[in-house]
């Protein structure tokens, strides 16, 4: 690995990994619906010179409107749904125990790609990456939540399920195009959509939110969504797609240690036995062999 690929990769886990610290502060003081609204638009206003700037961009724009059947699903589970109810979520559990959950999203990945017949015959390290990763959720769930908080984690199901859906959509239909134009796309579609929803529902704040619940969700909008796709590519080009999926390891790795310092979260024994069984297990889930070519586009949703 290059420096500048070091870089990008610390760079893009730090972005990757604070998201669930932000919501938290954001989530104080704004209604879900609305911070998914903030967020959006301004990740999309952010985002759009340097898409647009790119010729191969504005070519798929044509290609984007055909299909905006899969754009609209796309952006349905990835964005929409995931997004609204994380931030619920994030009301009644401690971010980094949202994280820990959040990071078997590889695992339910390849459950999709099962039950798609998408994927490739697991054998056993693929099956008993599957039973760890399970094993990981359950052992969160049963030992280190209390009782008021399962409805959280059914929240966090949504999400899992969406993270682990949107991938596999945009692999099978949007695929052949530039990824920057598909995230484009899904941030205005998203921002539009969730307007009349705001409009209808809790609407703007009555007062002006305190000056970190504005830091963070600028940082979340800024660095969090449009500079960490930017830095994904960027990322992608320098060490190809597959090796940049190790990214899924250290995203959770800061959100627990950006929990604890900063919001003063606690680290259990529980928290740590489950983060380790999750991420072990999603590894040897979504393990390929080393003979394999280092071309394929990732399914890489990792992100807040």
């Amino acid at each position: 690995m290059t420096r500048r690929a070091a870089l990008l990769f610390a760079a893009l886990g730090l972005a990757w990994g604070i998201p669930y610290l932000l919501i938290k502060i954001a989530g104080e003081e704004l209604a879900p619906s609305t911070l998914v609204l903030a967020r959006t638009a301004l990740a999309a206003v952010v985002l759009a010179p340097f898409a647009l700037a790119r010729r191969e961009v504005r070519e798929a724009l044509p290609a984007l409107a055909r299909r905006w059947k899969a754009v609209a699903a796309y952006t349905g589970f990835e964005i929409v749904g995931p997004w609204l109810f994380l931030a619920r979520a994030e009301h009644d559990l401690p971010s980094s125990t949202t994280a820990v959950v959040i990071s078997a999203v590889p695992v339910v990945g390849v459950l999709v790609a099962l039950a798609s017949r998408r994927a490739e015959h697991l054998g056993a390290v693929g099956w008993t990456g599957l039973a760890l990763g399970t094993l990981g959720v359950a052992t969160l769930v049963g030992f280190d939540l209390q009782p008021g908080q399962f409805g959280a984690v059914a929240e966090l199901a949504v999400v899992v399920v969406g993270y682990a859906i949107g991938p596999a959509v945009l692999a099978r239909h949007l695929g052949d195009l530039p990824g920057t134009a598909v995230v484009l796309a899904s941030l205005v579609l998203a921002a539009l959509v969730y307007v009349p929803v705001v409009a209808l529902g809790p609407g703007l704040p009555a007062t002006v939110p305190s000056g970190q619940v504005l830091a963070s969700v600028a940082v979340l909008a800024l660095v969090c969504t449009a500079g960490a796709f930017l830095l994904l590519f960027a990322l992608v080009g320098e060490i190809g797609p597959v090796r940049a999926t190790a990214i899924v390891y250290v995203n959770p790795v800061v959100a627990v240690v950006a929990g604890a310092v900063v919001l003063g979260e606690r680290i259990t024994a529980t928290t740590i036995a489950g983060f380790a069984l999750v991420l072990a297990g999603s590894y040897l889930a979504t393990r390929r062999p080393a003979s394999r070519p280092d071309q394929a586009t990732p399914a890489l949703t990792v992100e807040a």
